[in-house]
């Protein structure tokens, strides 16, 4: 009797796992384009416009934009030395930045510049509490691995990571003040339907997120 159960249970489990798994296959990674380095206003000009917007348009930005966004937000801007545009504490780049459009889930690889896929479906509704959150075209997920901090304490640890995930956000900021684009920095989700949806390890911690469009 036991091993029956065991067949009837162990089944759809397996079932369930295999289709997490075409889920991911089924969504394509993108490659992304070289960052257009001669585009975007000047720096002081950037911090003068720099705002929160709650209002986004659906449209969805193009590949070029978005390859932008995540340059500038922790693209490697020294690759001799693989280190980024926004500083970690003691350079432990414990951050990943996941991107949640409507066509699926992505993590960001600044090293091969490109989007691997993570799970297929329009999961922005996940990515926040507020209802512009499931339309605006992009939503970024900053999480960061604790596992990276090397000899930091563990009371420590999400102090790190709060830094090390503002300094991506304004990044973003800028950026979008530049391109002129509609930006809001958020703490506002459900950290366990999302990290679900993520499919994070109890080590990957999530400190903000940021919805990124055309305004409205």
């Amino acid at each position: 009797m036991k091993s029956i159960i065991y067949k009837i249970t162990f089944i759809p489990i397996f079932i369930f796992g295999f289709n997490l798994s075409l889920q991911a296959q089924d969504l394509k990674k993108i490659q992304l384009l070289l960052p257009d380095m001669s585009s975007g206003k000047s720096l002081m000009q950037s911090l003068k416009e720099r705002k929160s917007s709650r209002e986004f348009s659906e449209k969805d930005l193009p590949l070029q934009e978005i390859s932008n966004l995540l340059w500038a937000a922790n693209g490697i801007n020294r690759p001799a030395e693989g280190k980024h545009t926004a500083p970690t504490a003691r350079n432990w780049q414990d951050i990943d930045v996941y991107v949640v459009m409507k066509e699926g889930v992505y993590i960001y690889d600044p090293l091969l510049s490109e989007l691997k896929p993570v799970t297929a479906g329009d999961f922005r509704a996940s990515a926040g509490t507020q209802e512009y959150v499931s339309k605006a075209p992009v939503n970024l997920v900053f999480v960061s691995d604790f596992t990276r901090m090397k000899d930091a304490r563990e009371e420590s640890k999400p102090s790190y990571a709060a830094s090390d995930a503002a300094f991506i956000a304004q990044n973003v900021y800028l950026y979008c003040a530049s391109a002129d684009l509609a930006v809001v920095v958020r703490a506002s989700f459900d950290k366990e339907k999302l990290a679900a949806v993520l499919k994070l390890n109890p080590d990957q911690h999530i400190i903000l997120a940021q919805t990124v469009g055309f305004p409205k």
